[in-house]
This record gives structure tokens, C-alpha cells and sequence, in this order.
């Protein structure tokens, strides 16, 4: 949007001056003389160049850096707060461009400050930005704009992404440890195999003596990988090309994931992972006013799990023919009961948004607990298992060495 200032005549014969945003000055032309006014001076107030905000050179490092969720999230809330105070869109824009943490991320927000400036609507110039903005905070902006409440919307769309990035900390910082651990006992066990128990083994030779059962059992381990490692690696190769390729195709990639939800722990964290995202999804879009089916398809495109995401196709597409949502998501059984059971509720109370929030509060304190729980019997475990490699093979070590000086 172009700044413009002008001199005009008024109906009453008073002249005038001011300054107004247009995006042409034929467009502000037509405004002022439908408002009754005679037009005496017009000219466009052409601005001094701007520093550009993205002040990281094209070589920096800062470049490598993608866009991350945080970025969005931490913009939408400055968004938020600048539209409550009265600051323009386009304005509040610029702000948020010039107080983005990477290049990349500036880039992004002045495409779409720019757009807006062209005359497209904010969730048509959020759209643009492929795999940037989410479904869900294009249909939240699509209602912020036929409700006028932007910034409440984008305080919920932040607030969203907020929620779901201290969900995926929590579950990565308690499966750190684990892995770890699991990762320095194969590599232990891989050092000791390769490493340590060949020349353990030709210097027990050396005695001629016989080894005890659990030295020549590891001395034996150890033979049969040195011979076998090539095959070892080609059957592994060929697992992993396998796996690629089935998951690569549609249906062993709905057979994988229909598998994934009966696993016995990694299901169930799954399963309350899914419950929780679409109610908390379900619950924001409902309250911002975007219709149920809308809200649906949305939802089901926010799953990741393709059994879970062709459950709530299958919901909605119940839902277009007439049934209630509740009937509509009972045959899926992947989802934890109460989803369904409080849907019922909420449909009989009318207040599905307050329903859908409370399901996703208390889905998320259960995959907390079972999250908490998870991490506190893994790690004991990855700790017994790294110990008993270890100490398995000194005692071999010196069992053959006690072995050895008893027949000295």
C-alpha cells in the first residue's frame, strides 16, 4: 500500500489536507470523490529507502538455519499484541520482519507483508508460504478475518504451537537418556567385539591353556562376526531398503501405521499423542468459528499416522451424511475411548469447543505421566544392560587369566 497525501474541497466548501494509504492513486481518487469530495492536489509521498531488516550476508551461516515452528509461533504472538494495540497489519509485519531470529525466517514474514501490501487477504498471503503456516492457522486466519478478531486468532494459533512444542520437549528430553545409553552400550559392545576380545583371545593362546566356557564363548561371538560382517551389513542394508520402499507406498504405509498403535508402550504413547493434537485442534477452530466439517479436515490433516488420519476422514465424511460426530468417531477405536464418549456429551450440551479442550488438558497430563514413567524404568534398564555387557567380558578376561596362573 502506496502513502498519498492530498488537498480537497469538502461538501461544505472547507478545504482539507491529509494523508491517507491507498493502493493506487486512481483507487483513492474514486474513494475521495464518492465521499462528496472535490479533488484539488494528489501525489503519492515517496519514502527514502529503508534498511533492509534481513541484515545477515548472503555467505553467513545463519542462512543454513530453516524456518522453524518456534519462528511462527514467536511471530503470531507479536502479531497478536501489536493488532490489540491499534498498530496496522502491515505495520505489525514489518515489526515482526525486523525482529525475526534468522534470515529465512525474516524472508518469510516480508513476502508475506508484501503480499498484503498487493491487496491479498492475510490467510491468502499466509497460504503462499508453502509448507510454512499450517492448515490450522490458515483456517484460524480465514474466520480472525470474517470475525475481526486477528489477534485473538493468532494468540490461539500461537498458543497451539506453543502446546505442542513443550509436548515434543518433554517426550525428547525423556527418551535422551535412554538413547544414549542404548547407544554407548552397542558402541561398547562393538568396540569390545572388534577391538579388545581378538587380542584378549591371542594372548590367552599363548598360555596354552584351556579357556573357560564363557572366554571361549565370547572368543567364538567374536570369530563368527569378523567372518559374517559383510553379510551382517548387507541384510541390515537390505532391511533398511525395504522399509524405505514400503514406506514409500501408500498401503504398507497405512499397514505400518495401523501396526504402530497396537505396539504395547510406543502404541499407547501414540495413541495419546493423536488424542490429544486432534482435540486440541478441534477445540481452537471451533472456538475461532470455523465450521465442524472444515474443522475436521483440518484435524485429519494435522495426523501424521495415516490409519489415525483416515479414521477422521471416515468421521467426517459420517458427519456430511447426517450422523452425529460422536457416532461418527466411535468405529474409531484407535483414539482413547473417552474422545467419543465426551463427544457425546458435548453434543447434547452444545458446547463442543469447552468438550474438546478438557479431553486435550487431560490426554496431555496422562501422556505426561506415562512419558515421566516411560523415561524412569528406561533408564535403569539401558544402565543394567551397558553393565552387564561390560562386566560379562571382564569377567571372561579374568576368569582366563585366573584360569592361566592356576596351571602355571
Amino acid at each position: 500500500m502506496a502513502q498519498f497525501s492530498y488537498k480537497i474541497k469538502t461538501r461544505s466548501g472547507t478545504v482539507q489536507t491529509g494523508t491517507r494509504e491507498a493502493a493506487s492513486s486512481s483507487i483513492l481518487s474514486e474513494q475521495l470523490r464518492l465521499e462528496g469530495n472535490v479533488i484539488i492536489e494528489l501525489s503519492e509521498i515517496r519514502k527514502t529507502a529503508e534498511k533492509s531488516p534481513i541484515n545477515a550476508p548472503w555467505y553467513s551461516l545463519s542462512w543454513l538455519k530453516p524456518v522453524r515452528s518456534l519462528d511462527i509461533e514467536l511471530g503470531l504472538r507479536e502479531l497478536a499484541y501489536m493488532l490489540k494495540s491499534g498498530v496496522p497489519i502491515v505495520a505489525a509485519m514489518q515489526t515482526v520482519e525486523e525482529q525475526a531470529e534468522s534470515p529465512r525466517a525474516a524472508l518469510v514474514w516480508a513476502r508475506v507483508r508484501e503480499r498484503i501490501s498487493q491487496g491479498l487477504s492475510v490467510s491468502d498471503a499466509m497460504a503462499a508460504e508453502k509448507g510454512i503456516f499450517a492448515e490450522e492457522q490458515i483456517q484460524l486466519t480465514i474466520a480472525g478475518e470474517r470475525t475481526g478478531e486477528l489477534e485473538q486468532v493468532f494468540t490461539r494459533a500461537a498458543n497451539q504451537l506453543e502446546a505442542k512444542r513443550k509436548l515434543r520437549m518433554a517426550f525428547l528430553n525423556a527418551l535422551v537418556y535412554p538413547v544414549l545409553a542404548l547407544i554407548l552400550a552397542v558402541g561398547v559392545a562393538v568396540y569390545l567385539v572388534a577391538s579388545v576380545i581378538p587380542k584378549m583371545a591371542e594372548f590367552l593362546k599363548q598360555g596354552n591353556v584351556e579357556l573357560p566356557a564363557i572366554t571361549q564363548f565370547l572368543v567364538d561371538v567374536s570369530n563368527w562376526l569378523h567372518l559374517n560382517s559383510m553379510p551382517l551389513c548387507l541384510i541390515i542394508g537390505g532391511a533398511i531398503l525395504v522399509w524405505i520402499v514400503v514406506r514409500m507406498n501408500p498401503i504398507g504405509r497405512e499397514l505400518e501405521d495401523a501396526l504402530l498403535v497396537r505396539l504395547p508402550i510406543a502404541g499407547k504413547v501414540l495413541r495419546l499423542s493423536a488424542t490429544t493434537s486432534f482435540a486440541r485442534t478441534m477445540a481452537l477452530l471451533i472456538e475461532s468459528g470455523v465450521p465442524l466439517v472444515d474443522s475436521l479436515h483440518v484435524a485429519a490433516n494435522m495426523l501424521n499416522n495415516r490409519r489415525l488420519r483416515a479414521r477422521v476422514v471416515a468421521a467426517r465424511e459420517g458427519v456430511i451424511k447426517g450422523e452425529s460426530l460422536a457416532e461418527a468417531l466411535h468405529p474409531a477405536k484407535e483414539f482413547m475411548p473417552m474422545l467419543s464418549r465426551m463427544t457425546a456429551v458435548a453434543e447434547t450440551t452444545g458446547d463442543l469447543s469447552e468438550t474438546f479442550k478438557e479431553v486435550a488438558e487431560f490426554h496431555d497430563t496422562l501422556l505426561g505421566i506415562v512419558v515421566r514413567r516411560l523415561s524412569v524404568i528406561m533408564e535403569p534398564v539401558m544402565i543394567i544392560i551397558t553393565g552387564l555387557i561390560v562386566g560379562f567380558v571382564y569377567l571372561a578376561f579374568f576368569m582366563a587369566l585366573f584360569t592361566m596362573g592356576t596351571m602355571s
